[in-house]
């Protein structure tokens, strides 16, 4: 049979599942761990940028367009970042619904054809 936790996931993904697998729902789910991963990226680059100026230009001509240029990667990892990870998560999910469901019909299905003397 299967457990407490297996039976709460399955009502649960039954009712989420197709929210879930939106790109709205994915982009905004999947924004915060994003800027988390970027955030030190896009931090780095402003500390280097702000408290040492002169050497920043000295790697770069162009100071300004490099940094906005950078601003413009880091953002696009972010969307990147945020959409696959959710994706990457409800295809897990979805998985594993489908598993726990084969396992309960397999189960049911022993459960109702044999009947087991005690």
């Amino acid at each position: 049979m299967l457990t407490d936790k297996e039976l709460k996931f399955i009502k649960d993904w039954e009712i989420n599942r197709d929210e879930y697998s939106r790109f709205g729902s994915k982009m905004r789910r999947g924004l915060p761990m994003a800027m988390v991963f970027s955030f030190p990226i896009f931090f780095s680059v402003a500390l280097v940028y702000f408290f040492s100026p002169e050497w920043f230009t000295k790697i770069s001509q162009n100071a300004i367009s490099s940094f906005v240029a950078i601003l413009f990667a880091v953002l696009l990892t972010i969307l990147f970042f945020s959409f696959f990870r959710m994706h990457f998560k409800w295809e897990m999910n979805d998985q594993l619904y489908k598993e726990l469901k084969i396992k309960r019909i397999q189960k049911s299905y022993l459960l109702e054809n044999y009947h087991f003397k005690d």
